[in-house]
């Protein structure tokens, strides 16, 4: 079967021009300004539409397996690939955890049966699995993980000496969450004390602080350099943690720094850290409550300007969703965790029509980068060769969030009743047309990712 794409503007590699795109075999096979006699079976005509690559998601949490009430490996990619994003990298703080190499080929191979978008999943560590991490395959697992902070289950990593001894010999990118845990819980038993069940509402924020976040990360950080690791630390909450990054560049396939020299360490923004901020906890209460927490509007700002100047190096969601009616519990009970990935394209895209940055940028640090920094092979860009992982999207259309479209298990959004100027019309995952119009195409599944390392 050969799709061709006719009239799209093509936004890829930080420039925006009309092509044509020709797809065979699950790949980009021909790109050019005048394929319209090309033979094929399916023509779509993209005038006036939008073609980025898909998006690749390096932080999102399926709950499969254990967890399933809240969610699957099914229904979150499709989520996922409703929202243009054609590529996951899960984590391991499912039930069991993946803390040995059978549980995760486990979680493997429930996503070749079910995903309709493309996976990997990330490898845990805890204090007591050294030699089962040594073992992951890097050619064919996005990384490792290491809480530093607020986890489940056995997966908190605190002991130095087995710190000391991931960071030296770990085989491939380690990814950490960053939360001091003795701060946040010495704040949380004080402010347990004060308020009780009376909290005010932007506790969370004040629990899960500056403070803890730049702990952790300042250590994770001395960790790597000392030991040459590559690390990539996740979900940046605060803006005095963009302190601890260089401004880098992309060249050659690779995040480097300005002199030339590939970047030890990289880092993530979530969505959700770009577009709430403390104050709308007096609206959404739990429904924002997250780990590492939402925190003043400052911050926001700050994080904003650190992916511009390339301090921050990729957009991710840590789509981490819950029932609603675990949300709706008191404070101290309602769990962590907002359910995003079917609508981060749009909220960037959104930022980018507010001026806040460019539609190029935006699908750089979507796409491009997050291939760039995990080393993915033969994704992430509108190339002659690459796997045709692409989503069409239409900026004179509309998105209205509301409980009936949306494709999370958990059945909530804290984007419920916003309109977004974007609309995704089309998904390719692996040249397969997924999605389009909100119908799904599950007779392809997702691919694994690999990776050139």
């Amino acid at each position: 079967m050969k799709t061709l794409i006719l009239n799209a503007l093509v936004v890829n590699e930080n420039t925006t021009k009309e092509l044509d795109v020709l797809i065979a075999d699950g790949r980009i096979l021909k790109l050019g300004a005048d394929l319209q006699n090309t033979p094929a079976d399916h023509i779509i005509d993209a005038k006036g539409l939008h073609l980025i690559p898909g998006v690749i998601d390096d932080q999102v949490h399926f709950r499969e397996p254990g967890l399933t009430h809240k969610a699957n490996i099914a229904t979150e990619a499709r989520a996922a690939v409703a929202g243009g994003v054609t590529s996951f990298m899960e984590m391991p703080n499912t039930v069991p955890n993946a803390l040995t190499q059978p549980l995760l080929e486990d979680k493997y191979q429930i996503a070749a049966q079910s995903s309709l978008a493309n996976y990997s999943f990330f490898m845990g560590a805890s204090n007591d699995n050294y030699e089962e991490v040594m073992r992951t395959d890097i050619k064919n697992v996005c990384g490792i993980k290491v809480f530093m902070g607020s986890s489940t289950g056995n997966m908190l990593v605190d002991a130095p000496e087995v710190l000391n001894k991931l960071f030296a010999n770990a085989p491939c990118l380690i990814a950490t969450h960053c939360e001091d845990e003795a701060t946040v819980r010495q704040r949380m038993e004080h402010f347990k004390e004060v308020y009780g069940e009376n909290v005010p509402y932007n506790i969370h924020a004040l629990i899960r602080n500056e403070e803890a976040c730049l702990i952790s990360s300042r250590f994770a950080s001395d960790l790597a350099r000392k030991h040459g690791t590559r690390l990539h630390i996740l979900h940046i909450s605060t803006g005095d943690e963009t302190s601890l990054f260089e401004v880098g560049t992309r060249k050659e396939g690779k995040i480097r720094l300005a002199n030339g020299t590939p970047k030890l360490i990289t880092s993530e923004a979530c969505v959700h850290h770009l577009w709430f901020d403390a104050e709308d906890y007096k609206t959404l209460g739990n429904n924002i409550k997250c780990n590492p927490a939402i925190k003043a509007p400052h911050h926001k700002e700050a994080i904003l300007q650190a992916l511009l100047d390339d301090r921050i190096d990729v957009i991710a969601t840590d789509h981490a969703p819950h029932t609603a009616q675990e949300k709706a519990q008191p404070y101290w009970q309602s769990p962590s965790g907002l359910p995003l990935v079917q609508h981060s394209l749009n909220v960037m895209l959104e930022m980018s029509r507010q001026g806040k940055i460019t539609m190029e940028r935006a699908v750089e640090k979507m796409t491009h980068a997050v291939a760039d920094c995990f080393q993915i092979a033969d994704r992430g860009y509108i190339r002659e060769g690459y796997w045709a992982d692409l989503a069409l999207i239409d900026l004179n259309a509309k998105t209205v969030v509301k409980a009936d479209n949306l494709h999370a298990k958990c059945g909530w959004s804290p984007f419920e009743g916003t309109e977004f100027h974007s609309e995704v019309t089309h998904t390719f995952v692996s040249g397969h047309l997924a999605y389009h119009k909100g119908q799904f195409d599950e007779s392809k599944k997702g691919q694994r990712l690999s990776f050139d390392r």
